[in-house]
């Protein structure tokens, strides 16, 4: 059980920014990795550290990627019962550590399991938690992080702080940052926590564990994706998609409009309510840019958008902007990359 009459209630006693390095049967999540890089920048504004924590059955391992990615601090709990995966034993885990050492700011990977994780465990140490953000600052003036997500059917951006409580929490999905290693990385501390846990003690128990990958992308593992929205016109269409998609040697993925039409299955999405990527090029067809698509993809290095509306909100974000029916115009640029390819172009 969590005692929170152990937890600090001072605020200014918390310090330093935690990620949680989330990883099944030992390998890491890499949203963790993308969180410490931007765990490092906020740091850097705060004035303070950087830290990791872990839970698992054996997370020792992770220490040089973790401190490859800036952390100084890694703390783990380790121990056979947290072998797999369960709610109440990670949060009890991860509450012993928040109460003993009071980080200031705790980032948690908005994946299935940080979801599930980081709600439990601000309910549990009664402080606030901001989900599915895209921006995160420090207000120089108050030292509070502030954090931004789309509200309102991602209509509308929403900064939101916490200043009563801590530690300030904040999820953040796949793909938002980019990880990016230290130039010089040090050996930093690893700091073991023992929690005393009994298998009699937890109520849910693991039964079965069924593993299955069917219709799942991960589109954030592609250089290149060819993304088609309303503007394609039908299911059917998106085959020039596609087409193109495998001549770049990229993948697919379409708009919340085209998974709501039919054209796409869901598990394709970009946007808010789907994958956010950051590939090296993305091409936006027949996609006007509403927000919750736009904070999907809107770090992409290059992003070409081609869209008859010359006022689609897309075109505010692109590197180059095409006022063309994609239905219309794609068909001819796979023609000629077709024939580049052909003759060595």
């Amino acid at each position: 059980m969590i005692d929170l009459s152990k937890k600090d209630s001072d605020i200014s006693h918390y310090k330093d920014i935690w990620v949680f390095i989330e990883q099944t049967d030992g390998k890491p999540a890499a949203v963790s990795f993308e969180l410490l890089t931007k765990a490092r920048e906020l740091a850097s504004q705060r004035g303070c550290g950087v830290a990791a924590a872990a839970v698992g059955k054996s997370v020792s391992h992770l220490a040089a990627d973790v401190f490859k990615y800036g952390a100084e601090k890694f703390y783990i709990v380790e121990n056979e019962i947290f072998a797999d995966y369960r709610t109440e034993p990670y949060r009890d885990a991860i509450c012993e550590l928040v109460i003993k050492y009071k980080p200031e700011v705790f980032l948690v990977g908005a994946t299935t399991q940080g979801r599930d994780l980081s709600g439990t465990v601000a309910t549990a140490l009664r402080t606030g938690l901001t989900a599915d953000t895209t921006g995160q600052e420090i207000d120089p003036k108050t030292g509070y992080l502030w954090m931004t997500r789309p509200t309102f059917g991602g209509n509308l951006m929403a900064t939101i702080y916490c200043p009563k409580h801590r530690p300030q929490m904040s999820t953040v999905r796949p793909g938002v940052f980019k990880a990016v290693p230290v130039d010089d990385p040090k050996e930093g501390e690893i700091i073991s926590e023992k929690i005393n846990f009994t298998e009699d003690q937890i109520v849910k128990k693991i039964l079965k564990k069924v593993i299955s990958g069917e219709g799942a992308v991960n589109l954030g593992f592609y250089d290149v994706i060819v993304s088609g929205g309303k503007g394609m016109g039908s299911k059917e269409n998106f085959g020039i998609i596609k087409e193109l998609a495998d001549l770049l040697g990229g993948t697919w993925a379409g708009s919340r409009m085209a998974v709501q039409l039919g054209y796409i299955p869901q598990s394709r999405q970009v946007g808010q309510t789907g994958q956010t990527v950051h590939p090296k090029l993305y091409i936006a067809c027949g996609i006007s840019g509403a927000i919750q698509h736009l904070v999907g993809m809107q770090t992409s290095d290059t992003i070409i958008a081609i869209n008859t509306d010359r006022d689609a909100p897309i075109f505010d974000v692109s590197n180059y902007c095409i006022i063309e029916d994609a239905v219309k115009f794609l068909p001819k640029l796979i023609e000629k990359l077709k024939n580049m390819q052909k003759f060595g172009g």
